[in-house]
């Protein structure tokens, strides 16, 4: 395997974010071998770790990436940008993620028809941002590329944050991604309301017992995915805090109250969905 961190251009440096920031994509690569299949390429999955937009998870970083490996696809985790900052900095570097990945699959032995988004609570948020916007203006004042290079083919939005309803609503989080913007609105990071027939397909979980990110952030979305006829997977469990990860003793917290059985199959799940997924 080879694990390497590159820095990721930061276009929008000295309009949106602390120019200290450094975003950057850390990346677990399976090789390939002469004796097996040489030329094999793989799926990849950008992990972007939730954290309310102001840190990162490291419960939802390496082991959600090695988990990934062990089935075979190829991971990379974003460390994006994070407060103090404005909308859409840290969507640029997730977009910015997905353009590199895409122009060095030959190098990483990934397949760049098939690089998926996975991201959990404020990273799901980041994931659909992109997979709302990614052929709109919003980056074009930013971005020198075509938006096909930064299109992520498929997204994964771990219990995510979505709405900025404010009956249902992560406050902080939808407070920190717009930062002081005053081009940029709440109306602009309600996700819900951004589906076009352009978004990717699309595998989301949440949990019914999530008092932190309620269920209804997902489940708006899943009903704008519906409305919109586009290819998605929904499963909402019953028990299990915000905040699982793989839901295993790998990325428990101290306490195991992150240890939930009966969501640890969501990887699985995925998986089966991808598996039947026509790209």
């Amino acid at each position: 395997m080879t694990h390497e961190t590159v820095f990721l251009p930061v276009h929008y440096s000295g309009k949106l974010a602390n120019a200290d920031q450094k975003p950057s994509l850390t990346a677990y690569l399976l090789e390939n071998y002469e004796t097996l299949d040489p030329n094999r390429k793989r799926p990849l999955v950008i992990i972007c770790p939730g954290g309310g937009y102001d840190h990162l998870s490291a419960r939802e970083a390496e082991a959600v990436a090695i988990r990934f490996n062990a089935m075979y696809f190829q991971a990379a985790i974003l460390s994006y940008s994070l407060a103090p900052m404005e909308f859409p900095a840290a969507a640029c570097d997730l977009a910015e993620a997905v353009h590199y990945a895409r122009s060095h699959a030959a190098e990483w032995h990934v397949d760049a028809d098939k690089i998926i988004c996975c991201g959990f609570s404020a990273g799901g948020h980041l994931c659909a941002t992109l997979g709302c916007y990614w052929n709109t203006d919003l980056f074009a004042s930013y971005l020198p590329y075509a938006p096909e290079s930064f299109k992520p083919n498929a997204l994964i939005l771990s219990y995510p944050v979505i709405t900025a309803d404010e009956q249902f609503c992560h406050k902080k989080s939808i407070s920190l991604v717009l930062g002081s913007s005053k081009k940029y609105s709440r109306a602009d990071v309600s996700l819900e309301k951004h589906v076009s027939p352009d978004f990717p397909p699309t595998f989301l979980w949440h949990t019914l017992a999530d008092q932190s990110v309620p269920a209804e952030n997902s489940l708006l979305f899943a009903n704008a995915l519906r409305k919109a006829g586009l290819p998605f997977a929904y499963h909402l469990f019953t028990h299990g805090k915000h905040g699982l990860g793989l839901a295993t003793a790998e990325t428990s917290k101290p306490d195991g109250s992150a240890i939930e059985p009966e969501c640890e199959v969501w990887v699985d799940l995925f998986k089966a969905w991808w598996t039947r997924l026509e790209l």
